[in-house]
């Protein structure tokens, strides 16, 4: 028992790690449970699930996935920021045309999807993860171990990003439309500019 607490503390710790520095996933997550509570609840759920998957990955696979990613880590990067380019590209153009009416509130499954698209290219993930193979290769193995550690780091993670949505749902709901709009620019500023740092860095 004493063994699968440490692993679930372990992974707490590592999906805090990769959880807490606010990039631009966290940005997104921010604008989207200002938008709503469900929807943040939807993109904190998918963050969380992608750390967890990538946690288990890491631990299973991570020398075949460091191997594979070795030399490929520009294309990545690349790939990576033009996602992010073009999801915060499309939410300042969408800022041109305001709706005349309340917005219908798109499906929680597309928006769980998008953001597990968003955190699976992510490769700040990526790479911490496959470091944490590295630290973590014969500690673990699997079984009882392994799931503990993915759950300390799928409850951590979501822990987390649950907080960022409830921040930007409480955000939203206080600011006036001059406020929100502004907001959304500067987010959505933040993103472009973290795909530019992506792309240029390296």
């Amino acid at each position: 028992m004493s063994a699968w607490w440490s692993m679930a503390v372990a992974g707490g710790a590592a999906g805090l790690g990769v959880a807490v520095p606010l990039g631009g996933v966290g940005v997104l997550l921010l604008k989207e449970g200002m938008l709503g509570w469900r929807r943040g609840l939807a993109a904190a759920s998918a963050v969380a699930c992608v750390d967890g998957a990538f946690a288990a990955g890491a631990v299973l696979a991570g020398s075949v996935v460091s191997g594979v990613l070795a030399g490929h880590e520009r294309p990545v990067r690349w790939c990576a920021a033009l996602v992010l380019a073009v999801v915060a590209v499309r939410g300042l153009l969408a800022l041109r045309h305001p709706e005349s009416g309340p917005a219908p509130e798109p499906p929680a499954r597309r928006i769980f999807l998008r953001f597990v698209g968003l955190t699976a290219v992510n490769p700040t993930t990526m790479v911490y993860f496959v470091a944490l193979a590295a630290a973590l290769r014969g500690r673990i193995g699997g079984g009882a171990l392994l799931g503990a550690f993915v759950a300390g780091v799928l409850l951590a993670s979501l822990v987390w990003q649950v907080g960022l949505a409830m921040v930007g749902a409480t955000a939203g709901s206080r600011l006036g439309p001059t406020a929100r709009r502004w907001t959304y620019i500067l987010g959505n500023g933040l993103v472009l500019g973290y795909a530019a740092l992506l792309a240029t860095s390296g």
